[in-house]
Order: structure tokens, then sequence, then C-alpha cells
């Protein structure tokens, strides 16, 4: 039943790129400024999260440290 449905929804690649390039229209692509202030906090958000993840990491070999010795 499921490779009938399969079978009956196939298109063919021209059908398909067709389709998408239909879809790519639709898009609404941000501007210049939107897309360097979108960046900015997206870098901003990854450094401050790989600090507090380093920090983490950090105190939890120190504490392992200690339990071990």
């Amino acid at each position: 039943m499921m490779a009938d449905i399969a079978e009956k929804t196939r298109k063919s690649p021209a059908k398909f790129l067709s389709d998408v390039k239909k879809e790519m229209k639709k898009v609404s692509w941000p501007k210049r400024e939107e897309l360097i202030r979108y960046t900015t906090v997206t870098l901003a958000t990854v450094i401050l999260m790989a600090i507090f993840f380093w920090v983490i990491d950090l105190g939890i070999s120190k504490l392992v440290e200690l339990i071990v010795d």
C-alpha cells in the first residue's frame, strides 16, 4: 500500500526542479543588515556556549582531580 502511494506521488526530476524553482521564488530572503545581525547573534551565542561548557568542563575536571587525589 505504501509503495502504491509513493509511486503515485513520484515526480520526474524535471518536474521536481521546476517545483523547487517556483518555491524558491516565494522565499523571503533577509536584507543585508538582517543577515549581519543574525550572523552576529549566532556567533556570539556559539562563543558564549563554548565558554560556558569550557568552564563547566574545567570545574568537573578539577572536582574529579580532587576526588582521585
